[in-house]
Parts: structure tokens; sequence; C-alpha cells
């Protein structure tokens, strides 16, 4: 085999991938998302996570839209503790055409692009479900560190409509505002 051949067999699976990033018709996708007011620090307060942040504490999601349909994204946490060493992404997002800006790909390496989908978020833009199709991670997130049990539990509940198993869902570890030291 050659080694273009053999590139062309690695890349594959990660050109399929970025095919694969409208999910079906009948997984659940905000209907109208005002990307203006979506912009901002959002808390994570649950997630079923990938393994590289399945130890996070004070997990935080900053959006910036740089231009049109481009997300600037950072992705900071601590690992394994709130005293532990901070971490930081910085994928970018591209809002899908013709997805009322409820889909977007996240881009975290120059070639892999992931499926982000704004499954809800309420009319306040106070808390968010962001999903995936293949039901494999999922971020519940809020404009504050902390939410009320009602409000968490109404949020679990729809992941578990969506198809999930919400036993696998991790509660993040925040810190109120005033103890903070991560911006």
């Amino acid at each position: 085999m050659t080694a273009l051949q053999k590139f062309t067999v690695l890349l594959a699976p990660f050109l399929l991938a970025a095919c694969s990033l409208m999910p079906p018709a009948d997984f659940p996708v905000e209907e109208q998302v005002d990307i203006d007011r979506y912009m901002g620090k959002w808390y994570v307060i649950a997630h079923i996570p990938p393994s590289a942040t399945e130890n996070a504490y004070n997990s935080i999601e900053r959006y910036e839209q740089t231009e049109p349909g481009k997300i600037e994204t950072t992705f900071t946490y601590r690992e394994g503790g709130f005293d532990g060493e901070q971490k930081t992404m910085h994928p970018v997002g591209s809002v899908l055409d013709d997805t009322n800006n409820a889909i977007w790909a996240m881009r975290f390496y120059w070639v892999l692009r992931m499926q982000y989908v704004i499954s809800y978020v309420d009319d306040a833009y106070e808390t968010t479900i962001v999903a995936r199709d293949k039901r494999d991670y999922v971020w519940i997130m809020a404009r504050t560190p902390q939410i009320d049990d009602a409000t968490y539990d109404s949020l679990v509940q729809k992941v578990g409509d969506y198809g999930y198993d919400t036993s696998k869902l991790r509660k993040v570890p925040q810190q109120p505002l005033d103890q903070r030291n991560d911006g």
C-alpha cells in the first residue's frame, strides 16, 4: 500500500464524520436560535463528557461571533478539582446553512469537525442543552454556575426524552462566583 493510500484510509473516518453533521429529522433541534443572544459565557452544569473532560471542574464555554456564522470558542475547566490545573480549548464553530443557527460544525483540529446541536434554549437564554444525534455526549449549560433543582430536573428530563441514558450524566462541580479564580 502506498503512503497516499494509507493516508486516505486513515483520513476516511474523519471525512465521513464531517459529512454527517446534520442530525436526522426526528432529532430535537431548537427551531430558531438568536445567535447574538446565545453568545457569551455558559457554565457547564452537567454533561456526558468526552474522556478529555470527564473530571472537569468549573467548566465554562464562551462564544464570540467574529464574523457571520463563525463562532470563536474558549472552553476552560480545572482538571480534577477546584485548584486543579486550568485547561483551555479553542474550537471554532461554523453555523451550518439553513439551520436557523441551531446546528454548528465545531472544529477542534484541522480536519476534525464535530456535530454541535442546540437542542434546547429557554426563552430567556438562561439555560441550554447541546446534544449530538449519536447520543454519546451532551451538555446542560446555564448563564450562572448553579441552577435550582426544579430547573435542573426539567433539563435532565429533556435529555432523557432525547434518548440519552441520564444515569451517565455527570454534574459538573461549579464554585459560586465569589469563590472562583478562573474569570
